[in-house]
């Protein structure tokens, strides 16, 4: 195999970068190319996404590439799920997209079940409950009467937001769709019944896609400000945990996956959804994947709470570094209270800390005093909530879980991948860290022709990237 190389943005809620992916020899190579924080920009009791710099970032990625005159085959974008951006006829965008932690959601679902109940929806669409999935952010917007939500002429998806302003093209990519909560989750297509309610149609969306399709190339304004030529802009697996679980190194189908990150997404590859009484008792969520994969999985709340607490510390001049924050966890082991990551007072609280006290109140449970304390509270309660979840994975799963994968920047933390694999009784199997932005590179390849299947893939990861096994203790 040549040298060929693909320039890869991954867009997280935190943090966003570009990485250049280098295939040579069999292998992947993956260098970071710029790194640019992604802020959430509080501004008149709202919660926005500042999209033009996210644009701008992504541009100057690009020039530095070009200006060390390496040649790209192909761009990829993948994001967090459900957010989005509205257009006006003209292709204008009518205003910075607001955050799914926006709380003007808050009561979206219950008010949404009134004109539709919650068990049709679920019918439908087979995705988790969230009150920020799209299509509640929609009503809302619909409800209040917003302004932009009337001027909208096309809505696109974080990732073929920022594809449509390097290429002109509009276009919905499957996976991130699917997020929304508005697709019929067995024709794989956008829900006439449920946009209904929404006052939409397809027509306000983007040419429908699936992930290694090209979406467009470079326009020439972007090809002038970059110094790049007409790159094609491959619409990868948009969603970032679509692009994550399609580098999952695994040998075989009898595993589960946990993208640890901000948010902890666990799941299994289904090669059709899963649509019961029992997965929507247990709000079970199906999302698109690759080669018509669905990703029957379940989000947790992951490392957002650590993440939080952190910068309430370093406003208070304390900052801890990771081995720093592993001691510390081992140091509190005996402190057990367990606290649930995904309770509704987790979700954006103006104290992290404050709101796991008074959770602790609340459930008559010792609350933590020292910041040790809250560093083992959370590590320990989302082994016990990773537990939780794979057991009702077993459930569903036409085969044994034999394994746990997992992937993303939690895959580094070895004390909870050993607490994970003490608690759920299975080898856990860490990496890679980059799976996302290695999942983005890999359907590129695929959309050119250089990587035949999702296989190939996956074998070409595991020759890439080492990994770490973890087996349960006891």
């Amino acid at each position: 195999m040549k040298t060929t190389n693909f320039f890869a943005v991954d867009l997280g809620a935190t943090s966003g970068r570009t990485i250049l992916g280098t295939f040579r020899n069999g292998v992947i190579e993956m260098r970071e190319i710029n790194r640019f924080p992604n802020r959430i920009v509080e501004a008149n009791g709202h919660c926005y996404w500042d999209f033009l710099y996210l644009y701008q970032s992504i541009i100057e990625g690009l020039k530095i590439v070009a200006a060390e005159n390496i040649e790209i085959k192909s761009i990829g974008i993948d994001t967090w799920g459900v957010d989005f951006v509205c257009f006006d006829r003209n292709g204008e965008i009518l205003g910075n997209p607001y955050s799914y932690r926006d709380l003007h959601t808050i009561d979206a679902m219950d008010r949404f079940f009134e004109i539709m109940p919650r068990e049709e929806v679920y019918k439908i669409t087979g995705i988790q409950f969230m009150n920020f999935n799209s299509l509640f952010q929609l009503f809302t917007m619909k409800q209040n009467n917003s302004a932009v939500f009337a001027a909208a002429d096309k809505i696109l998806f974080m990732p073929d937001a920022l594809s449509y302003m390097l290429t002109g093209e509009m276009v919905t990519e499957y996976s991130i769709a699917s997020t929304s909560q508005m697709l019929n989750a067995n024709e794989r297509c956008f829900s006439p019944e449920l946009l209904q309610k929404l006052g939409l149609t397809d027509k306000h969306f983007g040419k429908f896609v699936f992930p290694g399709e090209i979406a467009g190339r470079l326009t020439k304004s972007v090809q002038k400000q970059t110094g790049l030529g007409e790159i094609p802009v491959i619409a990868v697996a948009g969603h970032d945990t679509a692009s994550a679980v399609a580098a999952v190194p695994a040998e075989n189908e009898n595993f589960a996956y946990l993208s640890s990150g901000t948010w902890s997404l666990m799941g299994i590859e289904s090669k059709s959804s899963i649509i019961n009484n029992k997965s929507y008792e247990h709000n079970f969520t199906n999302e698109g994947g690759v080669e018509g994969y669905i990703r029957f999985l379940k989000n947790i709340c992951g490392m957002w709470l650590l993440e939080q607490c952190r910068k309430e510390w370093e406003d208070e001049g304390v900052c801890y570094s990771y081995p720093a924050i592993v001691e510390m966890s081992n140091a509190a082991s005996d402190f057990t209270t367990i606290i649930n990551p995904d309770d509704v007072s987790f979700v954006n609280p103006p104290s992290m800390t404050q709101a796991i006290v008074e959770y602790c109140g609340k459930t008559r449970q010792p609350a933590p005093k020292t910041h040790a304390e809250f560093i083992h509270c959370i590590f320990h309660s989302l082994a016990v909530r990773y537990r939780e979840v794979l057991d009702s994975l077993q459930q569903f799963a036409p085969f044994k879980i034999e394994k746990l994968h997992v992937i993303g920047g939690g895959s580094q933390n070895k004390l909870i991948n050993q607490m994970t694999a003490d608690k759920v009784g299975i080898p856990v199997v860490a990496g890679p860290c980059e799976a996302t932005a290695i999942g983005n590179i890999m359907i590129q390849a695929k959309g050119l022709g250089i990587i035949n299947s999702l296989a190939e893939m996956r074998s070409i990861i595991k020759k890439s990237i080492e990994t770490e096994i973890f087996y349960p203790k006891g």
